[in-house]
C-alpha cells in the first residue's frame, strides 16, 4: 500500500507538471489522479521517481491508457489550450 501511495503521489506531481507546462493558471485535478494512477503504475513504473520521465511516459503512452484516463487527459489538454488561447488574445 505504501508503494501505491508513493506512486500515486508521484503521478500527481507528474500530472501537475504537465498542467503547469501547458498553462500556469490550471491546477491538477483529483479526477486525473483517480482515473490515471493505475495507468501510471502499469505503464510508467520504471520511471519512478523521476517526475519529468513519468510525465513524458504518460504522454508517450496516451494511446495505451484507459478510456477514463484518456478522457481526463484530453479534457485537461483542451482546457490548457483554451487558457493559452485566451492569454494570447489578451495580449
Amino acid at each position: 500500500m505504501t508503494r501505491f501511495r508513493t506512486i500515486a503521489t508521484l503521478f500527481t506531481f507528474a500530472a501537475a507538471a504537465i498542467t503547469l507546462q501547458t498553462s500556469p493558471g490550471l491546477a491538477f485535478s483529483p479526477e486525473a489522479q483517480q482515473m490515471c494512477s493505475n495507468d501510471a503504475m502499469r505503464l510508467c513504473s520504471r520511471e519512478i521517481p523521476d517526475i519529468p520521465r513519468i510525465t513524458a511516459c504518460m504522454v508517450r503512452n496516451k494511446s495505451q491508457v484507459s478510456p477514463g484516463c484518456r478522457a481526463v487527459m484530453d479534457r485537461e489538454a483542451a482546457a490548457a489550450a483554451a487558457a493559452r488561447k485566451r492569454e494570447a488574445a489578451a495580449q
